[in-house]
């Protein structure tokens, strides 16, 4: 994978030194199952990392399907929906989603596939960067991921959005009025453009200290590598690291 520019404004370079940065851009969607256990191995990676309260993490906004509606037609189940996308029989389909669902549970994840309620996540994108304001951003984004993968919450759903956010300590008066407005979408938007910009077409996607760029949901052991790499020479421009599984506009592999 080529990565034609640097991430720019967004994720500067970091400067090793007694109170240094590393900094991480990571570009996904909440609903990309690639994009929560790959956040689960950068956390495992994280863990065993000595430099790892000098780490800021940002997640930053890429929608698999901005054209989706709020919530996809629920008489077509979501195995029905992904044989039909990839010209294979339900049972194929099952079969991928319960290889997937083994993967995530090595990771700690669950994954209920049968509960999936898919739809739009531009309104889910707003929500992280409004808890981002609240220094919630992570949690957010969890929280998102559980709701949808595990739980069968509608993330395109405004009600659901401002129930998950009060979880969190959000007030819901504050949640309702910037989903019922425009905010926060010029920043989500802007994120997606510089994902275009720096040759993003999969997520998850990282970008550790503005210069190495790693696809897909590695193994903690790359992300650690990584993390060793980037904390030993930053500079300002991505370059390739590894790739990994990923999800892209035409689906999960």
């Amino acid at each position: 994978m080529t990565v034609a520019e640097e991430p720019g404004a967004a994720a500067p370079p970091s400067y090793i030194g007694p109170m240094a940065k590393l900094h991480i851009d990571v570009w996904s969607d909440v609903a990309c199952p690639w994009c929560w256990v790959g956040k689960r191995r950068l956390e495992a990676a994280l863990a065993k990392f000595p430099h790892k309260d000098q780490v800021e993490v940002v997640w930053r906004a890429f929608e698999l399907d901005p054209s989706a509606p709020a919530e996809r037609d629920t008489s077509v189940s979501n195995v029905e929906r992904l044989a039909q996308k990839y010209g294979m029989t339900v049972a194929q389909a099952k079969q991928r989603q319960q290889q997937l669902a083994d993967v995530a549970r090595a990771d700690g994840l669950e994954f209920d596939f049968d509960r999936l309620r898919s739809g739009n996540t531009f309104d889910a994108h707003r929500l992280i960067h409004l808890a981002g304001k609240r220094g919630l951003q992570d949690a957010m984004k969890e929280r998102l991921f559980r709701a949808y993968f595990t739980e069968g919450a509608a993330v395109g759903d405004r009600e659901t959005l401002v129930r998950l956010a009060v979880e969190l300590g959000i007030d819901a008066d504050e949640a309702q009025a910037a989903l019922q407005s425009d905010a926060h979408a010029d920043e989500v938007r802007a994120e997606e453009r510089e994902a275009r910009d720096i040759g993003v077409r999969g997520v998850p996607f990282f970008v550790l200290g503005g210069k190495y760029a790693l696809s897909g949901a590695q193994p903690a052991e790359v992300f650690g590598r990584a993390l060793e790499q980037a904390w030993s020479e930053v500079s300002a421009k991505p370059e390739p690291f590894a790739e990994g599984a990923a999800c892209g506009p035409e689906g999960c592999d």
